[in-house]
């Protein structure tokens, strides 16, 4: 019995689950230091060893054992999904090109890197990291892309192969969105990140490759060329779940409805999840496995049943979905609690000033008042954490997309992470100093300029 908790333990410390959940470290690093590195690994395991005895092993063990499954299904399980992104939209035939039995040229991986597909460097076999490392894969060639797919190497798409070199169809997962790589061998290619935002993946234009979106056009009530222009203005980063909901492709001035992609870490203990609080992390999983990925589950929500707010969801009784078999909810338990344990990352040493930043604490607790929302450690509020937008001086165009018709208080830990495409939902504040701005002048905080700075150092090392 000891040795094979012995084991279940080393697989913990070996899949780094005691430190960084689901978040992989560089593979670099000298031979010195990774005898050291091993070595403190043994001497953590077997500290651990000793702790692990009668009941607490067994929960231990079924912790584990979850926890696994819940990082299985976030990486890998496409729910049945590939009816609809191969079967209906015939994405696959798109990337795998005429070449192999589909149309068009086909998706090179120099173009799949280009939309923000990330690929897995720990799927491939060593003699072909190597091999991209010295220049020697051709990236030009769609074949690549195929085989990576079917490797299970592009982080969040599954490739079903034809058994003729092509493909039969094509299936997403959870990490296609809410996973990225560490960038460790080339940009695009490294060690798995999950729960980190995709700020490359550009889902509208991967979606607008397919040869076939009558589906959609036909679910949304317009033309096929129209709902073409809705996912190309989407953009890097950003997607519009409520599009399906309740048909608005645009904000009234024109731009586009999607928003940014949130981070699927630093959620334990956080009551509401995404921009607008449509529910907890678990309702957001099913969610999105039903109504988003198209997966094959059962999904139960009667908000969707106004037909005034979401005349697509209650014309077509998305809020009552039920599959024979469910593919989907079996895997929600171990899913939300993999999902729990992903911490958000501590911001590295060197990108933000320590001196600064602590008297930026004190401004957030005090004059700024950013802790009256933002509540240390959560950075959210413990409990309903939502506000009208009365409350926070923006339009209410997303908010008014939602049953409650608020906004969410977004946790902040990890938050340098996800810069890139602004802040706030739709990433209408281009930086940190924007963002700061708005609140001085909604709240009347009379910030000076140092203050300012200093919480935005304070803000980085979160």
């Amino acid at each position: 019995m000891g040795n094979v908790w012995k084991s279940a333990v080393s697989a913990w410390v070996g899949l780094g689950l005691l430190t960084a959940i689901g978040c992989s470290g560089s593979a670099n690093g000298d031979a010195a230091s990774g005898a050291a590195a091993s070595a403190e690994a043994t001497a953590r395991e077997e500290q651990l060893f000793d702790s692990v005895r009668g009941e607490h092993g067994r929960f231990l063990g079924q912790a584990l054992k979850t926890l696994l499954e819940g990082r299985q299904t976030f990486r890998f399980d496409t729910f049945g999904d590939e009816d609809f992104w191969g079967g209906q939209l015939r994405l696959h035939e798109a990337i795998e090109g005429a070449r192999f039995g589909g149309v068009g040229p086909g998706v090179s991986p120099r173009t799949a890197l280009e939309v923000g597909l990330k690929v897995d460097v720990d799927a491939l076999p060593r003699e072909t990291v190597r091999a991209l490392k010295a220049g020697k894969i051709d990236l030009g060639d769609p074949a690549v892309t195929v085989a990576l797919l079917t490797g299970k190497a592009v982080v969040g798409v599954t490739g079903f192969p034809d058994g003729q070199g092509g493909l039969r169809s094509i299936g997403i997962q959870c990490a296609l969105c809410h996973s990225t790589v560490d960038d460790s061998v080339a940009p695009g290619i490294g060690h798995r990140l999950d729960g980190w935002a995709n700020q490359d993946l550009n889902v509208g234009a991967i979606v607008n490759l397919s040869p076939d979106l009558s589906s959609v056009a036909s679910l949304l009530g317009i033309p096929e060329d129209t709902v073409r222009q809705v996912l190309l203005g989407w953009g890097p980063g950003k997607f519009d779940a409520e599009v399906f909901l309740d048909g608005k492709g645009f904000r009234p001035d024109g731009r586009s409805g999607a928003t940014l992609i949130p981070p699927a870490f630093g959620l334990a203990g956080v009551n509401l999840h995404t921009w607008t609080g449509w529910g907890s992390v678990t309702h957001w999983n099913a969610f999105v496995a039903n109504l988003e990925m198209h997966g094959k589950g059962t999904f139960f929500d009667p908000r969707l049943d106004d037909p005034l707010k979401f005349p697509i969801a209650a014309k077509n009784g998305f809020g009552h979905l039920r599959s024979d078999p469910d593919l989907i909810t079996p895997k929600l338990a171990a899913l939300h609690l993999y999902q729990l344990a992903l911490q958000a990352p501590p911001a590295p040493a060197g990108t933000f000033d320590p001196q600064a930043a602590e008297r930026g604490g004190a401004v957030f607790a005090g004059k700024a008042r950013c802790a009256s929302c933002h509540v240390p450690p959560l950075f959210t509020e413990p409990g309903w954490n939502l506000h009208t937008p009365e409350e926070l001086g923006i339009d209410d165009f997303q908010a008014s997309r939602s049953p409650d018709g608020r906004y969410r208080t977004t946790p902040l830990k990890g938050l340098w992470t996800h810069l890139r495409r602004g802040l706030y939902h739709d990433g209408r504040f281009e930086t940190l100093a924007a963002l700061l701005d708005h609140y001085d002048a909604h709240f009347s905080l009379g910030l000076t300029s140092a203050e300012k700075h200093d919480l935005s150092e304070y803000l980085l090392s979160l």
